[in-house]
C-alpha cells in the first residue's frame, strides 16, 4: 500500500510539473538549474526525508541552491514552493515562505509544518520567473506514538530474524547431519583440508560458536588432535562470514516467496529430506523478512540527530570495538550482531569505517562468549576457547591501527554505487556490501596469517592449559556428551557413541581386573572395581538422558533407530558390570577369605575362558562404535565356540571330581559359578552385536 501511495505521488509530480506547458512555450526565459545542496559539516543540509510527528513542524528546513549551466550560484531568482501530495484527508500543512528568492550563494531557505495525518507528503520547488528543472521534497509524518512503534518493529523484527536464523540452521543440520559428521570425523592433518572442513560446517550450522563446541567434543574423542582443531576454527571463522554475505544482497524483496516455497516443501513433501530444507528455506524467508520490517522501523531514524550522533560516535575504534563486543556477548550470535548492522548500513546511517569498528568488536564478543562459556569445562574446552580467543585478539590488535586504510581498500573492491545519488542514498547502496566483504577479508587475513603456525599455537595453549593429574575417584562425570549439539542429532549421536564405547572400556577393565582376588588371593583390586560400578551406573543415567534428549527432537526414523541401539548396548554392559559388581565381587570376598585353592589345570582353564570373555566384550565395542557386521557375523559364530568351550571345560572339571581330587572338590561351587558367569557375560557382549545385526536386517 505504502509503494502504491508513492506511485500516485510521483504520478502527481509528473502532472505538476506539465501542468501548464504552453507558458514556457515561445519565451525567452533564463535557464537555471535547482539543486538539493550536500554539507560535509551538517547533516542532511537540504531537509530532504525528514521525520518529524504529525502537526508539528520539520526540525530542519528545506533548502534549494540555484545554479546556473556552469554551476555557478544564481542570486535573484524566485522560487515557489508547493504541496503537491499528502495523506488522505490531512491537514494543517503549510509551507512558509511559499514563494523565496536565492542569496547570494543561490540558496533558498523554507519551512514546513506537518499535517494532522501520519504519511508521506511532498513538497515540489521551481523557479518562478526562470526556466528550471521540477525539484521534489518528501518529508514523512509520523504517528505520535512513533517510538513505540519503531521499538515494536525493530524487536518483532529482530525476533523473526533470529527466528530465521535458527530454522534455516536446524534444517540444514538435519538434512546435512551424517554427511557433517562423516567430515568431520573423517578430519586428516592437512591444515587446508581443515579449513575448508570448518568454513562447510559452519555454513551449514551459522555459527562458528556452535562448530567451536562441537571441537571440543572431538578433541576429547580423539576423532581430532587439538592441533588439527585449529585449522577447523580458523576456517569456521571464514565460514560464518557467509551470513553476512548473503544478507548483504538485499533478497528482502523475494521474502515471502521463499516463505511460500519452503512452507509448500515441509506441507505437502512426503520426503524427509525435502521437509527438512524446506525448513531451511522457510528460516530462510522469515530471516529476511525480518531484515525487512526492522529496515522499514528503522527508517524515521535515518535524520534522528541523537541516533546519527550516537553512531558517529562508533567511527572511534576503541568506543567501536568495545559497543560491538558487549553487543554480541548480548545477542549471543556474531552472525545475527553483524546482521543488524548491515541491516542499519541499508538505510545509509553508518559509515564503513564504524562498521568495521563494530565488526572487530563482534568478533572479539564472540570469542569473550566462548571463554564465558568454557569457564566451567574441562580443559579441552578452555583449550579451544582459548585458541579462539587468540586469534580474535591478535586479528584486532594487527587491524586497529589502520582501519581509514582497510575501509579505502574494501572500498576499492567493492560494487560501486549508481551516478546522481544523495549521500544517504549512495551510502545505503554500497556500504552493506562493503561491511559483509570486510568481515570476509577481516577472517580470511586471519587464517592466511596463522595457519602456518597452528602448532606452535597448540604447544602454546598446551603450556598455558597444563594437564592437571586428577584422582581416579574424582572422575564421575561424563567427558563427551555435550547438550549444545543436541539440535544436531546425528553428530550428538556421534559423541553419544563414544560416552559409551568409554563406558564399554571400564566394563572390559572390571571384567579383566576381577579374576586377580581369585588367583592370588587378595582384595586390593575390588575397592576399584566397585567405584568403576559407581561410574557405569551415572553414564547409563547420563547416557540415557541425553538419548532420550535426541530423540524428542524433529529427527528422521533412522536417527532415532540409531538412538534406540545405543541405549540397548548401554543396557547389555550395564548388566555386565551387574554381574561383576552384584555377584563376583561378594564371591571374591568370601574367596579370598576361605581356605580353598584351584588346580593347576582348573586355573588354566578359567584363565582360557576368562580371556575369551574378554576378546568378546573387545568385539562388541569395536563393532559397536564401527557398525562392522562383519565382524558382527563373526561375533555370533564365536559364541557358538565358547558355549561349547565352556561345556568342554565344565566337563573336564566333573572329570577330575570323579577322580575324587581334593582341590577340584573344594572348589567345585566356585569354579563352575566362575564359567558360568563367564558364558553369561560372553553372550550379553554377543547381544550388542546381535541386536546390530538384527536392526540391520529390518532397515533393508
Amino acid at each position: 500500500m505504502a509503494a502504491l501511495k508513492k506511485h500516485i505521488s510521483l504520478f502527481l509530480i509528473f502532472l505538476v510539473f506539465f501542468q501548464n506547458p504552453g507558458k514556457l512555450v515561445g519565451q525567452n526565459l533564463s535557464r537555471v538549474i535547482l539543486t538539493k545542496p550536500y554539507s560535509e559539516n551538517q547533516l542532511n543540509f537540504s531537509g530532504d526525508h525528514q521525520y518529524q510527528t504529525t502537526q508539528a513542524p520539520a526540525p530542519k528546513p528545506l533548502r534549494i541552491q540555484v545554479l546556473d549551466k556552469n554551476s555557478r550560484p544564481v542570486k535573484g531568482t524566485v522560487v515557489g514552493f508547493e504541496l503537491i501530495s499528502q495523506p488522505p484527508s490531512a491537514i494543517g500543512f503549510t509551507v512558509s515562505p511559499a514563494v523565496a528568492t536565492s542569496d547570494s550563494l543561490g540558496y533558498i531557505t523554507t519551512y514546513i509544518h506537518l499535517g494532522s495525518k501520519p504519511g508521506e507528503y511532498f513538497v515540489s520547488a521551481r523557479a518562478i520567473n526562470s526556466k528550471s528543472n521540477l525539484v521534489v521534497f518528501e518529508a514523512h509524518a509520523r504517528d505520535s506514538k512513533w517510538l513505540f512503534i519503531l521499538l515494536t518493529g525493530l524487536i518483532g523484527g529482530l525476533s523473526l530474524f533470529i527466528m530465521g536464523m535458527v530454522m534455516m540452521s536446524d534444517g540444514l543440520k538435519k538434512a546435512a547431519g551424517d554427511k557433517m559428521r562423516a567430515i568431520l570425523t573423517g578430519i586428516t592433518n592437512n591444515r587446508f583440508v581443515a579449513v575448508f572442513i570448518g568454513a562447510a560446517v559452519t555454513m551449514v550450522i551459522q555459527s562458528s560458536s556452535a562448530t567451536t563446541v562441537m571441537l571440543v567434543g572431538f578433541v576429547q574423542s580423539g576423532l581430532m588432535t587439538f592441533a588439527q582443531s585449529l585449522g577447523i576454527i580458523l576456517g569456521a571463522d571464514i565460514g560464518t562470514t557467509v551470513t553476512a554475505q548473503i544478507i548483504a544482497f538485499k533478497l528482502t524483496d523475494y521474502a515471502l516467496w521463499f516463505v511460500a516455497i519452503g512452507f509448500g516443501l515441509q506441507m505437502f513433501s512426503s520426503s524427509t529430506k525435502l521437509k527438512e530444507v524446506g525448513t531451511s528455506i522457510l528460516g530462510f524467508g522469515i530471516l529476511f523478512f525480518g531484515i525487512h520490517i526492522m529496515s522499514e522501523a528503522m527508517a524515521p531514524l535515518r535524520t534522528y540527530e541523537p541516533f546519527i550522533e550516537v553512531l558517529l560516535e562508533l567511527e572511534n575504534p576503541l568506543f567501536g570495538i568495545i559497543i560491538g563486543a558487549l553487543l554480541t556477548a548480548l545477542f549471543q550470535s556474531s552472525s545475527a550482531f553483524i546482521g543488524i548492522i548491515i541491516i542499519i548500513s541499508t538505510q545509509g546511517m553508518i559509515s564503513l569505517e564504524a562498521a568495521i569498528s563494530l565488526l572487530l568488536g563482534a568478533n572479539l564478543g564472540t570469542a569473550i562468549t566462548a571463554i564465558l562459556a568454557s569457564l566451567n569445562a574441562n580443559r579441552d574446552a578452555k583449550k579451544v576457547a582459548l585458541a579462539h580467543t587468540i586469534f580474535k585478539v591478535l586479528g584486532i590488535l594487527v587491524f586497529v591501527w589502520w582501519i581509514p586504510k582497510f575501509a579505502e581498500i574494501i572500498q576499492q573492491i567493492s560494487p560501486q554505487a549508481e551516478a546522481g545519488l544523495s549521500r544517504i542514498e549512495y551510502m545505503a547502496q554500497v556500504v552493506p556490501r562493503q561491511i559483509a566483504n570486510a568481515h570476509t577479508i577481516f577472517n580470511v587475513a586471519l587464517t592466511i596469517l596463522f595457519l602456518p603456525f597452528t602448532r606452535i599455537f597448540a604447544t602454546l595453549i598446551d603450556k598455558i592449559l597444563p594437564e592437571k593429574i586428577i584422582p581416579e575417584e574424582a572422575e564421575i562425570e561424563v567427558k563427551y556428551l555435550d547438550e549444545n549439539i543436541i539440535s544436531t542429532p546425528a553428530l550428538a549421536l556421534s559423541l553419544a557413541k563414544q560416552e559409551v564405547c568409554r563406558m564399554g572400556d571400564m566394563v572390559q577393565d572390571m571384567s579383566n581386573d576381577i579374576i586377580l582376588p581369585f588367583f592370588v588371593k587378595d582384595t586390593a583390586v575390588l575397592s576399584s572395581i566397585s567405584w568403576q560400578e559407581k561410574q557405569i551406573n551415572y553414564l547409563r543415567d547420563r547416557i540415557n538422558s541425553y538419548l532420550r534428549k535426541i530423540t524428542r527432537e524433529d529427527i528422521r526414523e533412522e536417527r532415532v533407530n540409531e538412538a534406540f541401539q545405543i541405549m540397548y548396548t548401554v543396557k547389555e554392559l550395564e548388566q555386565i558390570a551387574d554381574l561383576i559388581s552384584k555377584n563376583l565381587i561378594k564371591r571374591a570376598y568370601d574367596w579370598v577369605h576361605s581356605s580353598h585353592e584351584f588346580t593347576e589345570e582348573g586355573k588354566k582353564e578359567l584363565m582360557a575362558h576368562h580371556i575369551s570373555t574378554q576378546k568378546q566384550i573387545r568385539r562388541a565395542i569395536t563393532v559397536f562404535n564401527e557398525l562392522n557386521l562383519e565382524k558382527a557375523k563373526e561375533m555370533k559364530q564365536k559364541n557358538k565356540k565358547y558355549r561349547q568351550m565352556a561345556i568342554e571345560l565344565e566337563r573336564q572339571h566333573f572329570q577330575r571330581i570323579r577322580q575324587d581330587i581334593k582341590q577340584s572338590i573344594e572348589s567345585s561351587e566356585m569354579h563352575l559359578e566362575l564359567i558360568t558367569s563367564f558364558k553369561i557375560i560372553t553372550s550379553h557382549a554377543t547381544n550388542i552385536a546381535r541386536i546390530m545385526l538384527e536392526w540391520q536386517i529390518k532397515s533393508e
